[in-house]
């Protein structure tokens, strides 16, 4: 009885491991879907990192945009802002 026990307790592990490796957690039908859903999280990533990059771009163009509108508006027709004094020097 006792040189029995030892292989079908081994067989018996080897079959749980075995099952292990194809259903449950971390079995490769698992590994392959999340390896899936990774690559597409990755695509996505990239896509809103662009998007981010075009809106950090528009961002700083109206910046620098209204930067130099504001700066055409004081020098061409000699705009100021609410509580500036505006002083011309001519040559």
């Amino acid at each position: 009885m006792g040189n029995r026990l030892v292989p079908a307790i081994l067989i018996a592990l080897l079959a749980l491991f075995h099952a292990q490796l194809w259903i449950g957690r971390g079995s490769i039908p698992s590994v392959r879907e999340m390896q899936h859903r990774l690559t597409e999280q990755q695509a996505k990533n990239i896509q809103a990192q662009a998007a981010n990059d075009q809106l950090s771009a528009e961002v700083r163009d109206l910046k620098e945009g209204l930067e130099m509108v504001e700066e055409k508006a004081r020098t061409e027709l000699g705009m100021v802002k609410p509580n500036e004094i505006f002083v011309q020097i001519t040559k």
